[in-house]
């Protein structure tokens, strides 16, 4: 098979609405997060989910600034770089998540419980060491860089522009989880993901497109197909 950019382009494009689709998806029904649940084999299913999604939603999101990095100027490479750094970041956190909270859920319920309610925006009772620090980052760099990412994919306007300023507002009301006890937080990753979706359809959609040819100067000499005599 040739590696085209064409096909690089499509495949980063399928990863993106795919991402948004498990991003929506693993949401749905999901029980409370405590040590108990997370010796679970439904925990294992949804935390590797979450995983995939990460990772899914990284290459799309580099394909989708490599389509326009012409366009997107300064805005659009900050926005991907701190997009990009904060899907890096939520890929090791559930990785960790993945990996090591399984075995601690029996030995150290404290422990998993608290690094589970600073995952979802609450506090811990204990000391989780550099994992309360790297969640803030997340949250930061994850709200920073959806807005940035959306302004600059908007601004661009090669992409669908519902989709990025969906993108831009979903990652914003993120900002909201703390202050909305009342409101179920799973809620705020629909936007995102819908926004991932239409904008992971809307790139597949651009390389189906036909380049335009460039007319013809009328000033410009047409050669007969024949050659020149």
């Amino acid at each position: 098979m040739t590696v085209t950019t064409t096909t690089l382009t499509r495949a980063s494009a399928l990863a993106a609405a795919a991402a948004g689709v498990l991003f929506i998806a693993v949401q749905i029904g999901h029980p409370h997060l405590d040590a108990a649940f997370a010796t679970t084999t439904e925990y294992a299913l949804r935390q590797g989910t979450k995983v995939v999604m990460a990772a899914l939603a990284l290459a799309g999101i580099t394909g989708m600034y490599l389509r326009q990095v012409q366009r997107a100027g300064v805005l659009g490479l900050l926005g991907y770089l701190t997009f990009a750094a904060a899907y890096l970041v939520m890929l090791s956190v559930e990785v960790v998540g993945l990996s090591v909270l399984p075995a601690l859920g029996a030995v150290a319920p404290g422990y998993v419980d608290d690094v589970l309610s600073v995952a979802t925006g609450g506090t811990a009772v204990g000391d989780i060491g550099g994992l309360l620090t790297l969640n803030a980052i997340l949250g930061a760099i994850f709200i920073g860089g959806g807005v940035l990412f959306g302004l600059a994919l908007l601004r661009a306007g090669v992409l669908s522009r519902w989709a990025a300023a969906l993108l831009a507002a979903g990652a914003l009301a993120t900002a909201a989880i703390p202050l909305l006890p009342m409101v179920e937080q799973r809620l705020f990753a629909v936007p995102v993901g819908v926004a991932l979706i239409g904008l992971g359809i809307s790139l597949w959609r651009d390389q189906r497109t036909p380049a335009a040819r460039p007319p013809s100067s009328p000033g410009t000499p047409r050669l007969d197909p024949a050659g020149a005599r």
